[in-house]
């Protein structure tokens, strides 16, 4: 049994590693950490915090929508176009819902994700590693 935990350990990892480089993983994980450093700057007990209205109801479903859509970019890559899309505007909107955009920190995390969601591309991974040869050509 403890001569088996390498292994499974090393299996493990690799299949982490597979399930990371099948789809936009850090744009993903730029986006959950944006949305959510929006929601928390909405719920802080600061005096800057501004509520009035419907602007405190979207205030909210901004970051909500914007950590939803980082998690639809990890478990349904294939549709990592409109979601990255979203919540690029989605981040955009939170200028003026969620205290300036959890205070520029998480309207740049946003951007920034959904800018790397929307590039990536596991084609262009695997056509790079394909056009370098492993010994360059000397003629």
């Amino acid at each position: 049994m403890a001569a088996d935990t390498p292994a499974r350990a090393r299996r493990s990892r690799l299949s982490w590693r597979d399930w990371r480089h099948s789809r936009p993983f850090w744009g993903g994980l730029l986006v959950v950490l944006g949305g959510l450093e929006m929601l928390l700057t909405v719920w802080a007990p600061l005096p800057v915090v501004l509520k009035v209205g419907m602007q405190n109801f979207l205030g909210i479903l901004i970051p909500i929508l914007i950590v939803l859509c980082g998690l639809l970019l990890w478990f349904n890559p294939t549709q990592r176009t409109f979601y990255s899309l979203v919540t690029i505007v989605l981040s955009l909107g939170s200028w003026l819902t969620s205290n300036m955009g959890g205070f520029f920190i998480g309207l740049l995390l946003g951007l920034i994700g959904g800018c790397l969601a929307f590039a990536w591309n596991v084609a262009d991974r695997q056509e790079v590693s394909d056009s370098y040869p492993a010994v360059p050509d000397q003629d």
